[in-house]
């Protein structure tokens, strides 16, 4: 790229031409009052959502990145690998993270969900890379509600995904379960260039509990951005926590069960405690 005013100039079209604006600004449009009856909770599927040779560009960054750092969480409720340091990146991931972090995409998602003084997530707090390699899976959550350094709070998550010709079989599928925790609503496969938008409240429950089984020990992966507000409706409010995580009829151990009753005679207070300590 050549350097001085023109080079800004270009860089600047560039990014403009990461997705077609108009078309997102028609969705938004058509979609709003779709997205907020949505079931189990406000949401929408977008295929197409960038352009496919940028994203092109952005897959082969993401797949040949042997020296990124990735963080493991590896635990009982999960197995994924992820990574927010955007200097590890490729050049066109980071200039579609500044796409997706900027004022098109901030004004299309206030237009689409009515939320409105969105604030992106420069730190990618909880975002950025996600990876989940064979056997990997996120159990059903709801979010943090809370940026533990902005203290924002957490209001709409945008997955990107990267994965071409992925199937049902392969596991890996975003689920978003009801209020109750009795059924999954909708099964969604994390197809290349599809984009799920969705608000994020304290029964916003979803999750990829079945595990990646694809051939070739093929990765899935996602990019995810989390858009936030200074302050949330008072139907929404509670107290700051970290992730919630549930379990799907059936899934419940008898640890799991004692766990539970031990958290019942526990005092509020000191409850309430341990979860600002995590925050």
């Amino acid at each position: 790229m050549r350097q001085g005013h023109s080079g800004v100039c270009e860089m600047v079209a560039d990014v403009a031409m990461e997705a077609d604006i108009d078309r997102l600004d028609r969705i938004a449009n058509e979609q709003a009052i779709a997205y907020a009856a949505a079931d189990p909770f406000p949401h929408i599927v977008i295929d197409d959502f960038v352009r496919p040779d940028m994203l092109e560009e952005v897959l082969a960054e993401v797949s040949g990145a042997d020296g990124v750092l990735w963080n493991a969480m590896q635990d009982r409720y999960q197995q994924k690998f992820s990574c927010a340091t955007t200097r590890q990146m490729g050049p066109r991931t980071r200039q579609l993270i500044n796409f997706m972090n900027g004022q098109e995409v901030l004004g299309f998602l206030e237009r689409l969900t009515g939320i409105t003084g969105l604030v992106p997530d420069w730190q990618l707090a909880g975002g950025g890379i996600h990876a989940l390699r064979d056997g990997g899976f996120l159990n059903v959550h709801a979010d943090f509600n809370l940026h533990r350094h902005l203290r924002l709070d957490r209001r709409i998550n945008l997955l990107l995904y990267l994965n071409k010709d992925w199937r049902e079989e392969y596991g890996g599928g975003l689920e978003l379960w009801d209020t109750g925790m009795t059924a999954c609503q909708q099964r969604i496969m994390p197809l290349f260039n599809r984009c799920v938008i969705f608000n994020t409240t304290d029964r916003s429950f979803h999750g990829n509990p079945v595990p990646v089984a694809a051939p070739d020990g093929r990765t899935r992966l996602s990019l995810a951005f989390y858009y936030y507000t200074n302050g949330r409706p008072e139907s929404e409010a509670g107290n700051p926590h970290s992730t919630l995580f549930r379990h799907r009829p059936g899934e419940e151990t008898a640890k799991d069960r004692a766990r539970k009753f031990a958290k019942k005679l526990t005092p509020p207070i000191i409850t309430e405690w341990l979860e600002k300590r995590r925050n």
